[in-house]
């Protein structure tokens, strides 16, 4: 089994704006692309904690937005 912390890690992120780490070089599941951060496991966690302010999907944003408007 593979030491994590020599693993380098890729920081996707799919149409809802949810993040995950994936395994730098494996081919990125579809629906996923590059967040445009590569790493260790610990520089792609902080990555994903700085950016990934509002865990709610991206639709549920919206749809609540909506709702906020009267909508």
């Amino acid at each position: 089994m593979a030491n994590d912390d020599n693993e380098v890690y890729t920081v996707v992120v799919n149409a809802e704006e949810q993040y995950s780490l994936w395994l730098d070089g494996r081919d990125i599941p579809l629906g996923w692309n590059p967040a445009g951060k590569t790493g260790t496991k610990e520089e792609c966690m902080q990555y994903i904690k700085e950016v990934w302010t509002d865990m709610r999907p991206l639709s549920l944003r919206r749809k609540m937005e909506e709702m906020a408007r009267g909508e």
